[in-house]
C-alpha cells in the first residue's frame, strides 16, 4: 500500500470513528455504545485470553475451508471451461448450487452429519464452492488459445501448460474469486459456529446476544474486521498486484 493510499485510508476510518462517536453521545443509549467503550471491551478481552482463543479457533476454521474451496473451485472451474459439454451439463447444478440458501445448507450438513467439524468445514466449502467455480469458468472460457496452441507445438506437456500457460492466464480470476470469496466466507462460519459449535466467534456473538450485551458483539466484531483487513493488505493487496504486473 502506498503512502497516500494508507494516509487517505487512515482518514476515511478516523471520520467513521468521530461520526460513531458522536451519534453514540448524542443517542446515549446501551444499544450503541461509543468506540471507546467497545476498545476498552477488546482490550479486555484480549487480556482474559476469550478474544484470542475463539479468534484462532474461527480462523482455523476459514483458512481449511477457504482454501478448501479454492482448491476444488479452480481445478472445477478449469474443467467446465474447457468442455462445454460438461459445462452444459453441470450448469443447473451450479445454479441450484448458487441459489440454495447457506442457512439451509449448514443445517442440512448438521443434520446429515452431526454436529461435528468436518460438518462445519463441509457446509463453508459447499457454499463457497460454486462461487468460485463460475468465476474460473469465465476465465478459462477467455484463455488465449494461440498460447495454448503454441504449448502444444513446443510439446510443453499437461504440467508445463498449465502451470507455465493457463495458470498465469487464470490468475487474475483467481485473485478476483480469492478476494470476493474471503468476505462471504468469513460470514459464513459465523452462522455455522452461531447454529452447531461450542467455540469460535460465532459462538461467542450468539452467547453475547442472549446476554444482549451490544458491546462486546461489536468488539469481537472490530477484532474479526482487522485481522481481516491485515489479511487483505498484507497478503491479498500485494497479490492483486502481481496479477496487474503480468497483465
Amino acid at each position: 500500500m502506498s503512502r497516500s493510499s494508507f494516509l487517505n485510508s487512515s482518514l476515511s476510518l478516523g471520520l467513521l470513528l468521530i461520526i460513531w462517536q458522536l451519534i453514540a453521545v448524542m443517542l446515549d443509549t446501551s444499544s450503541l455504545p461509543t468506540p471507546i467503550l467497545v476498545f476498552d471491551t477488546l482490550l479486555a478481552e484480549l487480556n482474559n485470553g476469550e478474544l484470542v482463543h475463539h479468534l484462532g479457533i474461527t480462523l482455523y476454521r476459514l483458512t481449511i475451508s477457504f482454501f478448501l474451496a479454492m482448491f476444488l473451485g479452480v481445478a472445477i472451474g478449469l474443467i467446465l471451461g474447457r468442455h462445454e459439454k460438461l459445462n452444459l451439463f453441470f450448469d443447473s447444478w451450479l445454479i441450484i448450487l448458487l441459489n440454495i440458501p447457506a442457512l439451509v445448507t449448514i443445517i442440512l450438513c448438521y443434520i446429515w452429519f452431526g454436529l461435528i467439524e468436518t460438518a462445519a468445514i463441509f457446509a463453508v466449502v459447499i457454499n463457497k464452492l460454486p462461487n468460485v467455480v463460475v468465476t474460473i469458468r469465465e476465465g478459462a472460457r477467455n484463455l488465449d488459445e494461440e498460447l495454448i496452441e503454441m504449448a502444444n507445438a513446443y510439446r510443453f506437456g499437461r504440467n508445463k501448460t498449465l502451470f507455465h500457460v493457463i495458470l498465469p492466464q487464470l490468475y487474475p480470476y483467481i485473485m478476483a474469486a480469492a478476494r470476493t470469496g474471503l468476505a462471504l466466507i468469513w460470514k459464513i462460519v459465523l452462522v455455522v459456529e452461531m447454529l452447531g459449535r461450542s467455540d469460535g466467534m460465532g459462538y461467542q456473538i450468539h452467547l453475547f446476544f442472549q446476554l444482549f450485551d451490544i458491546t462486546s458483539i461489536l468488539a469481537y466484531t472490530v477484532a474479526f474486521i482487522i485481522i481481516i483487513q491485515l489479511i487483505e493488505v498484507f497478503i491479498l493487496q500485494p497479490l492483486d498486484n502481481r496479477s496487474q504486473r503480468w497483465k
